[in-house]
């Protein structure tokens, strides 16, 4: 398997879905399902029930993963970029497709 080009800590573009053009950071990176969960991105809500746990009870939200294949690279002014892999000083990186910079990480 490829190495997943995305991970914790970068600025990421939401390409499709009902997030389309949201961006945000990923929280974290599944490498094995070919996911990312994105802070503030494919929120879902959950009605929980009080329990001794959570005496309250109430709605709780949070981050859904979201594919990998969903989901681009920001650029400095907020636009998508793939992302490829380079060869530089003997170390292999990760290179913006549309600008040509590093990315770090």
């Amino acid at each position: 398997m490829a190495a997943q080009k995305i991970k914790k800590g970068d600025k990421v573009v939401v390409l499709s879905g009902k997030d389309k053009g949201r961006t945000g950071e990923v929280v974290k990176a599944l490498p094995k399902e070919g996911k990312v969960i994105v802070s503030g991105v494919n929120v879902h809500a959950r009605h929980r029930k009080p329990s001794q746990v959570n005496p309250q009870g109430g709605i709780e939200r949070k981050e859904a993963p979201l594919d990998v294949s969903n989901v681009a690279i920001a650029t400095a002014d907020g636009k998508p970029t793939r992302v490829r892999f380079e060869e530089r000083d003997g170390k292999k990186v990760r290179v913006a497709v549309k600008t040509g910079e590093l990315i770090n990480g």
